[in-house]
């Protein structure tokens, strides 16, 4: 099954290549993007069926990653949330889940992991 995928990011050369790479090995979709913290938090309000995975920045244009996560605390049980980050230090990977984050990712060495994470939702929710 494709994972209908949202992503918070407002780097667009990470953020293309990162749908490039997901859609062509992990049976991704992505159904749209926002660049800053009310731009996702306003989407993903508007479209609460319409995404399987959110794959969310911490650092963006405007306001915070993590007011995009707290946003979606009442999201379905098959919806996945995840942080795609430069700074996955201890301390936010714990701050990230308990904020109901299924899975924190580096963006410098954990894409491989992301992948696979992605393939596993996908295959799993088939």
């Amino acid at each position: 099954m494709e994972l209908r995928t949202y992503i918070v990011e407002d780097n667009a050369t990470i953020r293309e290549n990162l749908v490039g790479t997901l859609e062509e090995l992990a049976d991704v979709r992505a159904v749209g993007f926002a660049e800053t913290e009310h731009q996702g938090t306003e989407w993903l309000h508007q479209h609460p069926n319409e995404w399987d995975l959110a794959i969310v920045d911490l650092f963006l244009k405007e306001g915070s990653g993590l007011g995009v996560i707290s946003a979606c605390q009442q999201r379905q049980p098959h919806q996945r949330l995840i942080v795609l980050t430069n700074y996955a230090t201890p301390d936010i990977r714990l701050r990230c889940a308990s904020l109901g984050v299924n899975a924190v990712f580096d963006k410098s060495n954990e894409i491989d992991a992301l992948i696979d994470f992605c393939t596993l939702q996908a295959s799993s929710d088939a």
